[in-house]
């Protein structure tokens, strides 16, 4: 199946509840490992002494996801509990909260919400980090083409999923005034994005030439920046 009728379904399901999709979701912590297994999805965290962390994450279909990431000098947890932050989908986004509490709150982001937790990534977007997530919004999956979907949100699509889902996350935290023009950005996923800016704003290409704009960009979390976008960004597989 290909990846629009993926999302169509995925569009189509979104007005039912997240606990819709089963989660069979199992945790192991040490001091310095996590081990989490969703959705046929095992990710392995490693956190070392100076922040930095690897994540490796590998499907039960042989799909596989790494990323490093490490603390950045000014690092701006330094926010936390201050009570400042961005509103964004009627709900205010702050610095206390990590990527995913703040997403679930905004309510043009309730197709995402769905879509991180059926491909099984909210454990991997809730840890440490650092992360840089461009979240499309619903009006974003709206776009896509509708068409009549012969099954729902399946394991066979969760793989093609969380391709794409993870293309829209960046290891580290980048906020708007670190993007430049031209500047190519390295995905979870694998392949890139080219950034496009001109003055404040700040575009996106993706491997298929799509264009996605940034119409909130700086929402800081505990765990990483997001990025409000306008289109869903596609990988070139």
């Amino acid at each position: 199946m290909n990846t629009k009728t993926i999302f169509t379904a995925l569009a189509l399901t979104v007005a039912c509840s997240a606990t819709s999709f089963a989660q069979d979701t199992k945790t192991k912590n040490d001091s310095e490992k996590t081990k989490t297994k969703a959705d046929g999805m095992t990710t392995k965290t490693k956190m070392a002494d100076d922040g930095k962390m690897k994540v490796k994450g590998k499907s039960d279909t042989g799909d596989k996801m790494k990323a490093k990431t490490q603390p950045r000098k000014g690092d701006m947890n330094g926010m936390a509990g201050t009570g400042k932050g961005v509103m964004v989908g009627g709900a205010m986004m702050t610095a206390d909260k990590d990527i995913v509490d703040n997403a679930v709150g905004s309510s043009d982001h309730t197709t995402l919400v769905a879509a991180v937790k059926a491909a099984g990534l909210v454990e991997t977007l809730k840890s440490a980090g650092p992360f840089t997530v461009f979240a499309p919004t619903n009006a974003a999956f709206d776009k896509l083409p509708a068409g009549t979907v012969n099954s729902l949100v399946t394991p066979e699509m969760k793989p093609t999923l969380t391709k794409i889902l993870t293309y829209h996350v960046v290891p580290g935290r980048l906020m708007a005034a670190d993007l430049k023009d031209g500047q190519v950005l390295t995905t979870v996923q694998g392949e890139t994005l080219t950034v496009m800016k001109k003055g404040n704003s700040v575009m996106l290409k993706d491997a298929k030439g799509g264009m996605s704009t940034v119409t909130i960009p700086n929402v800081v979390s505990s765990n990483g920046i997001t990025h409000v976008v306008d289109t869903i960004l596609m990988p070139a597989n």
